[in-house]
């Protein structure tokens, strides 16, 4: 699978906003490369785990600045994603199960006993799959516009679907333009641009995210997916017996069908389900203020 070219299966990016700066950068050294994270504020410490997968975490410094005003927050690259490097990229060193583990290897260095995680998008699935194998180490879990604790994501997102008839006939031509070989700047551009529409609500910072999408790693994108597929991913069962809190925050206009995060919110025992009006794939811009409300008013129950 190819992110650009299967429209059923290319979701979940990130927006990059003003650059902020991290209070302090690691790197931790591993058998096969290195794990690369930022550490904003202080407080009880929360993991964010972006969304991709293919991306590194930059473009989500901007939510860490903001949650870092009650927590300690931490950033950390996906394997062979960003400043995280691997010696080899192949279909056993990118699986969804080393994934996990890179997170247990973070929490471990950085000698947590137990975190809030919030994943956003496939980083909603990777936090499914890290609370299903180390629930004891999560104090409580934020999913923000997740693609769920099993695959129904992938027969029920299709993109285009939420794109204007102007917006995708552009779209499918610039699409196919790259199909055919034109791997332009400006084309494959173009094909992100008008990609972008499906993503936020407000069309005001469509630029920016298009922009974004031209740095994913397709290589690793298609390697986590093909690997999640081989697995059949469904940790539904694990997470009917998970114990912790959790928030699940979605927007009514997500590309991500409210049928992902209703289930979740039947599934999950102690789970909060939040929906978002007028509001997309990014929550933190369709939404600011009801979105950032959300979380803070959770994270404060927590104490």
């Amino acid at each position: 699978m190819k992110i650009f070219i299967t429209a059923k299966y290319y979701l979940l990016f990130f927006l990059s906003l003003p650059s902020v700066f991290a209070q302090q950068q690691g790197n931790i050294a591993t058998e096969d490369g290195n794990i690369y994270y930022e550490i904003y504020g202080e407080g009880k410490p929360l993991l964010i785990i972006n969304g991709g997968p293919g991306f590194s975490s930059k473009g989500f410094a901007s939510l860490a600045q903001e949650l870092s005003k009650t927590n300690q927050v931490i950033l950390y690259d996906q394997r062979a994603t960003g400043n995280s490097t691997l010696k080899e990229v192949n279909s056993k060193t990118i699986t969804l199960q080393n994934m996990v583990e890179d997170i247990e290897v973070l929490r471990c260095h950085l000698q947590f006993d137990s975190w809030v995680i919030l994943g956003h998008s496939f980083g909603g699935m990777l936090a499914y799959a890290y609370a299903a194998k180390y629930p004891e180490t999560i104090s409580a879990m934020i999913q923000s516009s997740s693609g769920g604790c099993d695959l129904s994501l992938l027969a029920n997102t299709n993109f285009t679907r939420h794109l204007s008839e102007k917006v995708r006939d552009s779209f499918s031509y610039y699409n196919q333009k790259v199909s055919n070989g034109d791997l332009s700047y400006n084309t494959r551009y173009k094909r992100a641009y008008f990609m972008s529409h499906a993503y936020l609500y407000d069309t005001s910072k469509i630029e920016t995210v298009a922009k974004r999408l031209l740095e994913v790693n397709s290589e690793i994108n298609s390697l986590v997916w093909q690997n999640m597929r081989a697995i059949n991913f469904d940790v539904s069962d694990e997470m009917k017996n998970f114990q912790k809190p959790v928030l699940i925050i979605h927007g009514k206009n997500d590309l991500v069908s409210m049928s992902i995060p209703t289930k979740a919110h039947e599934i999950l025992p102690h789970a909060e389900l939040v929906f978002l009006d007028q509001c997309k794939h990014y929550g933190w811009i369709d939404r600011k203020e009801a979105y950032y409300s959300a979380i803070h008013t959770f994270l404060n129950k927590l104490d």
